[in-house]
Order: structure tokens, then C-alpha cells, then sequence
């Protein structure tokens, strides 16, 4: 990881900082923090924006990006030619789907379609041929993650591009993310990926994942690492730099080998970001049957990652205090407000002593609390109607405050998302295939901790720091 970002290069605090004392502390990043600047870099910064001009603005940039406090501007980065990619196209069948996704990377580019033992491998290699790609035939079938390797074996550009045969690109996709390898930090960049409308048109199901896709990582650009509010991205479209990622992805991982490898590269210190500016389209599954063990399949990926993760896969992260705050809430007793106001009072204060640089400690103080009384409070939802359900669901039976608890965070998570997605899709229909995603995934993450012995993918991770 060598190098530094260039002349130019343009970074923006995102829309999670909050800039106060004049411009002298920034708060946000990923984890939360407050951010102290001296006067001369509080001058860099121009309508929340720093040019790399010399070695002060490019420290600070590079400061703000390690933090999570910034985004690059995507039209400040230079442009790499597309030449430098090859495209690495792992595939178990479906011909026609491949056939699609090559017409969108378009001729004259470097493709290596990898064939993990189709069973209509001729198909297969029609389809290659009249694309003028290459073909890889593999003699046993490993899975994605050990397909999309051997294809990376026989790259000899400086960047691969791995590209799911269910994906349709956007012309001006790759080279959106390219853009992002001006900053020699970054090892891994991703689009958003968006549900395809084929001829047949959107039933209920397709609407939901239209808005609520696991897939789909929002409008907003960010670093991608564990615990941070884009913790992950998905393998469907990648663009690496291969010197970066070594042999690839974890072949011995059928699910989950994507977070792998993005969890893997942020721990060696390397930048991944997602880019929503650059757009790629999936054909996502609109039968009940496929839709739910998709979602399962999604959930049984953590058991394997929390063997390889254990840090990093909890479902929740609460410090010590806003887990007080959330059992004193749960226990819905007449003391219960009360106590968790309490508990958080004590909480401000104990952060502010912490802030004894800020103009105002107690008011900064008392807004870091109140987001994290927020956020645990999400987390909560989350693990009973998600993670948590099957233990919600037997409590319910014989406890009304269980039950109570499981039917307010059923409901309250149904108003929040349908408001934040706004989806094309009536209310009762959203939340009923809301509740029906929370359900299969959690299956498969119980599966998967059943199958491995081990409650880690189950557990919240409460600690200090």
C-alpha cells in the first residue's frame, strides 16, 4: 500500500458529520467521535469540502477519510482507462442470463467466463464464443468464490472486475468505480446494485426487494468496514486491485465469502468503498420459494464468518450503559423510564467530561447520548424480529411483556422502513414481506449456529470502546 492521493483529489464530509465550535470539531465517522482540528485545517475546509493542494490539505483528507467522515467527489478522481479491467464472470448454468450481462459489458474488453460445471455447459461456451470472450472450464464445482479465483489467476491487468452472470452493467458503471483507485488506500470498489425489470414486469415480492433489497445499499457514498453504517457489499459486481487482493476470496466459503473478503482487506488497512453513483442491475427472485431461501441462504453465512470474524459478526453493538437503557426498557415496568433516563443522564455526563475541548461538552454530550439511545433502540428491533425471533416467538406464549415487545417492534419497523423506502407497494403487502425477510434470514443464521455449535452469530458484543 504505497503512494498518497494526488493533486486535486476532492473529499466531502458526508451527511452524518456535524461541524461545530466555528468549524473547529467535526463529529461522526465510523465509530462515532469527535474530531478536533487545528486553525490551519479548519481553513482547508470550504463548504465541507477539502482540495488536495500540498501536504497539509492532503493529510487531512487522508485523516478524514480513515475516519469515515468523508467521501471522495467523484468528479475530482481522474479517469482510468477501462482497458486496465478484466472481467472475471463466474457461471452455474442459465446461458440466456450471460448472454445479457456480456451484451452490457460491451466488445473489446477482457473477459474470462469462468464455468463452475454447468450442466449445459455447451450452451455455455456458445454463448462465450459469440461474445469473443474467454472460457475457463472447471473440472469440479467449488463455488463462486473458488471460480471467481481461478479466473483471477489468469488476469494480468492491474484491476479485475467481478461480475455475477444475474447482473446487467450500466454503461458508465466500471468506469465510475475505477475513478476510485486514484487513492492508492482503496483496494475494493462496488456500485449500487439495483432489481432489473425484465418483460414480465414486478409482482409483490419484486416490488419489496425494489425498495428493500438486501442487495441495495442506499443513495449515499461511504467506507465500507465492519461496525460502520455500510459494513458490507456484495459480490454480484466488484472492481479490485489485484495486487491488493492477493489470491481472491475464501474458496472453501459457499456464503458469506464476500463479506470475507471485504472484512479481511479492511483489517490489512486497505479502503473499500461503495459508490451509488455507479449503478449495476440484478434479476432478483420473485417466488415465495426462491425469495425466502435466498434470504436463508443469506443468514447462513454467519456462523462461517464469525469463525473468521469473531469481532466483527455480533447482530448488535451496545456499550455497557445503552444495554442498561434497553433491559431497563424492556422489563416495562413503572420504573423502567425512569431508570433508562437515568442511566443515560449518567451517560451524557460521563461523555462530556471526555469533551473538555468543546465550546459546549454537555450539549454534544447530550446529543452523541440521544443518538445512542436511538441506536440501540433499532438494534433492539432488529435482534427480536430478526435475529432473535425464534426466542421472541416462545417467550411471547407465556410472557405479555415479551409479547407486547415483539408486536410494537414488529409494527414500529414496518412505519420506519415503508417511510424511509417509500416503496411501490401498499402498506400491508410491504409489511408482510418484511416480516417474512426477517424471518428466513434469522432461520438460516440460527441454521447455520446450530450446524456450527456455537451461539457467536447469535451474540451481542457490549463493550466500552
Amino acid at each position: 500500500m504505497t503512494g498518497q492521493l494526488p493533486d486535486g483529489f476532492t473529499v466531502r464530509l458526508n451527511r452524518r458529520v456535524r461541524v461545530r465550535d466555528g468549524g473547529r470539531a467535526l463529529i461522526g465517522g465510523a465509530p462515532t467521535r469527535v474530531l478536533y482540528l487545528t486553525d490551519a485545517a479548519t481553513g482547508m475546509i470550504a463548504d465541507r469540502t477539502i482540495r488536495v493542494m500540498d501536504a497539509g490539505t492532503r493529510a487531512l483528507a487522508d485523516r478524514l477519510l480513515d475516519a469515515g467522515m468523508a467521501d471522495p467527489v467523484l468528479g475530482s478522481l481522474p479517469e482510468i482507462d477501462e482497458a486496465e479491467v478484466t472481467f472475471v464472470v463466474p457461471v452455474f448454468g442459465r446461458p440466456r442470463a450471460l448472454d445479457r450481462l456480456l451484451d452490457s459489458i460491451g466488445p473489446e474488453r477482457q473477459v474470462i467466463v469462468v464455468d463452475d460445471v454447468s450442466p449445459d455447459r455447451a450452451a455455455i461456451m456458445e454463448v462465450v464464443e459469440a461474445h469473443g470472450a474467454r472460457f475457463l472450464p472447471l473440472a469440479a464445482n467449488g463455488g463462486p468464490a473458488a471460480a471467481r479465483n481461478e479466473g483471477l489467476k489468469h488476469v494480468t491487468t492491474p484491476f479485475v472486475a467481478f461480475v455475477d452472470s444475474d447482473i446487467v452493467l450500466d454503461p458508465d458503471a466500471t468506469s465510475a468505480l475505477l475513478r476510485h483507485f486514484a487513492d492508492p488506500k482503496v483496494a475494493l470498489a462496488a456500485p449500487r446494485v439495483l432489481g432489473l425489470q425484465d418483460d414480465a414486469g414486478m409482482n409483490w415480492i419484486g416490488r419489496y426487494e425494489e425498495a428493500r433489497s438486501s442487495l441495495d445499499l442506499g443513495i449515499h457514498p461511504a467506507t465500507v468496514r465492519p461496525r460502520s453504517p455500510v459494513s458490507w457489499v456484495p459480490g454480484a459486481f466488484l472492481v479490485a486491485r489485484v495486487d491488493a487482493i492477493g489470491e481472491g476470496f475464501s474458496a472453501d466459503m459457499r456464503e458469506g465469502e464476500d463479506v470475507d473478503l471485504v472484512w479481511r482487506l479492511a483489517e490489512q488497512g486497505w479502503r473499500i468503498r461503495f459508490e451509488p453513483e455507479a449503478r449495476v442491475w440484478h434479476e432478483h427472485r420473485q417466488t415465495v420459494g426462491d425469495w425466502l431461501s435466498r434470504k436463508a441462504f443469506y443468514g447462513s453465512s454467519a456462523h462461517p464468518l464469525s469463525v473468521r470474524h469473531p469481532r466483527d459478526i455480533a447482530p448488535a453493538v451496545l456499550a455497557p450503559w445503552s444495554a442498561g437503557v434497553m433491559a431497563a426498557l424492556l422489563a416495562q415496568r413503572r420504573w423502567s423510564v425512569p431508570v433508562a433516563l437515568a442511566i443515560s443522564g449518567v451517560a451524557a455526563w460521563r461523555i462530556a467530561r471526555k469533551l473538555g475541548r468543546s465550546e459546549h461538552p454537555l450539549r454534544v454530550a447530550a446529543g452523541l447520548t440521544s443518538e445512542g439511545v436511538l441506536a440501540s433502540i433499532t438494534q433492539t428491533m432488529a435482534l427480536l424480529v430478526r435475529h432473535w425471533w425464534p426466542l421472541a416467538v416462545v417467550a411471547s406464549v407465556s410472557s405479555r411483556r415479551a409479547r407486547r415487545a415483539l408486536l410494537v417492534s414488529s409494527v414500529l419497523d414496518v412505519i420506519l422502513e415503508y417511510r424511509r423506502t417509500r416503496p411501490r407497494l401498499d402498506p400491508v403487502r410491504f409489511g408482510i414481506a418484511r416480516r417474512l425477510d426477517d424471518l428466513a434470514y434469522g432461520a438460516g443464521v440460527w441454521f447455520s449456529a446450530i450446524k456450527g455449535r456455537s451461539p457467536k452469530a447469535l451474540l451481542p458484543d457490549i463493550r466500552r470502546h
